[in-house]
């Protein structure tokens, strides 16, 4: 599970880097994303990947059982939520970035064969 996880967050890191050193705003916006997304897996790994722990637990059973750290989820369900809330303002910076400018590069320079 955890090699799983490793490599998943590996190639959403390379997709997403490759992504934004892109020319145009698109890609940039959608590997921001991605990259989001890798943190959110490896914020989500770092609790510990356990499969059917216990959620509520009491100082009884605190040593027989594994339990699920609920920072970590929480952390990355704040992350989503800001991620979005990014991810539409960075889509309405380049619309409104294209109607000034009149192209959707990043440096805002046109081809030379246009």
């Amino acid at each position: 599970m955890e090699a799983l996880y490793a490599i998943a967050t590996g190639i959403l890191t390379a997709c997403g880097l490759y992504l934004t050193l892109r020319g145009r705003t698109f890609p940039v916006v959608v590997g921001l994303t991605l990259l989001s997304y890798a943190v959110n897996l490896f914020l989500f790994s770092m609790g510990g990947l356990t499969t059917n722990g216990a959620v509520l637990i009491n100082d009884a059973a605190m040593q027989a059982v594994d339990y699920a750290d609920p920072l970590p989820q929480a952390l990355v369900l704040t992350a989503i939520v800001i991620g979005f809330a990014m991810t539409a303002f960075v889509v309405i910076l380049a619309m409104r970035a294209r109607s000034e400018v009149g192209n959707d590069h990043v440096d805002g320079k046109k081809d030379d064969h246009e």
